[in-house]
């Protein structure tokens, strides 16, 4: 192997991102090359289906495209290939038809689907930790001021519940002002009867 595939194939491990070109066209080495210059990402090629899963156990990829052709002469070996993409996205184009703007245009297009999912899929995770934050800190705030309200505490036991409520209620103000909607605030220093 060439200094420089030794470098780039180092370069593609590092990287998360990247594409797997599957394809025994002749001339693939100069288009994953412009693809790779066009899409500023790393491109490497595998003839076929046994290179194309050596380079998928080797790394993960964001997108990996396969060849028509090959995709219709194999269809256990597509099966095979899909089935070890991860969270690549899989496109199937015929290099025979398409050309470089249109590889590009495919590419670029799947990339931006899988960078609006990703970010759509971080919003949804952020807010799901975010309810279930509040959801627990309203949990603790509210049995801290119930169990406050109890007669009888020992004064230790009344510290600490002071303590819990004053510490939910930080994270509630941290958290935003939708921790506790519907409910009336207790004044912890009220007096006991």
């Amino acid at each position: 192997m060439s200094a420089r595939r030794e470098e780039a194939s180092s370069l593609a491990m590092a990287s998360p991102s990247g594409a797997l070109i599957v394809t025994a066209a002749d001339g693939v080495e100069e288009i994953a090359a412009a693809l790779a210059r066009k899409l500023g990402l790393t491109v490497e090629v595998a003839a076929t289906r046994t290179g194309a899963m050596r380079l998928l156990e080797r790394r993960s990829y964001a997108l990996v495209v396969l060849d028509q052709i090959l995709a219709e002469a194999d269809p256990q070996g597509t099966e095979l290939i899909w089935r070890h993409t991860g969270l690549a996205i899989p496109l199937q184009i015929n290099f025979a038809l398409a050309g470089v703007p249109r590889l590009e245009r495919e590419m670029r297009t799947a990339l931006a689907r899988r960078q609006r999912e990703q970010q759509l899929a971080t919003v949804a995770a952020a807010a799901s930790v975010d309810a279930a934050l509040k959801n627990a800190v309203t949990g603790i705030l509210l049995e801290s001021r119930l169990a406050l309200q109890e007669k009888g505490l020992p004064p230790n036991l009344e510290n600490r519940l002071r303590t819990l409520a004053g510490i939910a209620d930080q994270l509630r103000e941290r958290l935003g002002p939708k921790v506790l909607p519907d409910t009336t605030p207790v004044s912890l220093s009220a007096p006991r009867e």
